[in-house]
Order: structure tokens, then C-alpha cells, then sequence
């Protein structure tokens, strides 16, 4: 559309800006503009000696069977190519620049459902982890925490975790307390550490009778309603992708 011209009182010529018209008023049809769904990830954050070292033992990776049980099931539902997640060292999940780099960077959006599952120190650090990144506007749909670890001062000391009891905040919170009838090495490392007690605040509290080193075992525990929490983050995660 040309550009209107007007004479201006002292004999110079001006232009009026020209105004483009998207949709014409007489046109009553609805535009629909496609909003891409949000893409949700996943968290898995092992405890002391899963992904590296720890004091001369490990790496264990014990939560990526945590990992490989949820693989399998997107594998078997055709879904594989639609799994983000990342495996990480509770150490990741402290300190400012390395929550920036391990994990809000790579959540895709704040509309993002965000699932968190951390066993022995990483459940703690993961239970604070849902708090800081709910405290910055990221939606965390599901908190797993797997016999969590980290009340004793000592194990603090010499680890990179959080001081404080944690406050977590998530839409669903299924927490996991191994208590076995023969306690193993693993036991009594966490025993050190300090299991934390859960008391309030979970959906599902639940304990099972296995060692703490088994964090797969524990997610195919049946804990509610004959489903166990490996049920629940399948279930949870899927119905996210729709």
C-alpha cells in the first residue's frame, strides 16, 4: 500500500505511515495458531560412589538401573525416541552454576513436566533440587526419592549436600524407605549417612524390605494399589507426551 502525501503548511511534503491490515474485519474465521506441546525430562541423580568415586569406592551406578527399567518401557511402547532424560552424581544437583548447567539448561521450557528420581544422597539433593527449581517457575510433575541419605553431620561434612532437611515441592512425591530384614555393606553405609526419616509430606510413604544399594529393586517394589513407583513415572510420563 502506497504511502499517503500531504502538503505541510510551511510548502514541504510529508508521508503518513501506512497501516497493514492481517485479517480483514468482515472476516469472522477463528485463526488457529498450532502451540507445541511441552516436552517433559527427566532427572535421575544417584547417590555417594554412583557416578564417580567416592572416597576410593565406585563408581556403583546403581540409579541407572533406574534408568534402564524406564528405557525398556518406552522401548516396548514405541516411545523411545520421545525419552529425554539425563543421569547425573547428587554433587550435580548443588550449587548454583551446577543446577544451571545439569539441569536448567536443559529443561526445554517452564511448561515442561519435570520428573526427578534420586536414591541415598541424591534423593536428598534431589528433594532440595524440587524446591529450587519450583522457587524459579519449572513445573515438577513427579519426585521420586529412593531411601534418601543425608541427615548425619558427617556425611555432610565430607559431601556435597545440602545442610538442611529438605522442603520439597512437587505435584506427586512417592518416597521409598529400604529397611531389610538382612542388612548388607550398603545398609550400613547409609546407616552413617543417616537415612532421612520421612514423617508428612509424601503421597505415598512406603518401605520395602531391601537393601539400600538397590534402587531398581525398589522401583519395581509394589507400594500402592498393586503399582509400583516405576508404574507411576511411566504412567505419568507418558500421559505428559499427549
Amino acid at each position: 500500500m502506497e504511502a499517503e502525501k500531504i502538503i505541510l503548511p510551511n510548502g514541504n511534503t510529508a508521508s503518513l505511515a501506512t497501516t497493514h491490515t492481517l485479517t480483514a474485519v468482515s472476516n469472522s474465521q477463528i485463526k488457529v495458531v498450532p502451540v507445541p506441546a511441552a516436552k517433559p525430562v527427566i532427572f535421575y541423580i544417584g547417590g555417594a560412589g554412583d557416578q564417580q568415586s567416592y572416597y576410593f569406592q565406585g563408581a556403583f551406578r546403581n540409579i541407572d538401573d533406574v534408568d534402564l527399567l524406564m528405557s525398556k518401557r518406552m522401548i516396548n511402547a514405541q516411545l523411545s525416541e520421545k525419552y529425554t532424560k539425563y543421569v547425573w552424581g547428587y554433587e550435580k544437583a548443588r550449587g548454583e552454576s551446577d543446577i544451571e548447567d545439569h539441569f536448567i539448561k536443559l529443561i526445554p521450557g517452564k511448561s515442561s513436566p519435570v520428573y526427578i528420581v534420586g536414591h541415598s544422597l541424591g534423593g536428598w539433593n534431589g528433594a532440595h533440587l524440587s524446591r529450587i527449581l519450583s522457587d524459579k517457575g519449572y513445573k515438577i510433575a513427579l519426585l521420586i526419592t529412593l531411601d534418601p541419605v543425608g541427615k548425619g553431620s558427617l556425611v555432610w561434612l565430607g559431601s556435597d549436600i545440602y545442610y538442611s532437611e529438605p522442603t520439597p515441592v512437587a505435584e506427586m512425591w512417592i518416597n521409598i524407605r529400604a529397611h531389610p530384614d538382612k542388612p548388607d555393606a550398603s545398609d550400613h553405609v547409609a546407616n552413617f549417612g543417616e537415612r532421612w526419616s520421612v514423617g508428612q509430606g509424601p503421597n505415598i510413604n512406603a518401605t520395602v524390605n531391601l537393601n539400600h544399594a538397590f534402587a531398581g529393586h525398589m522401583m519395581v517394589a509394589l507400594i500402592e494399589e498393586n503399582k509400583c513407583a516405576l508404574d507411576f513415572l511411566f504412567d505419568a510420563y507418558v500421559k505428559s507426551l499427549k
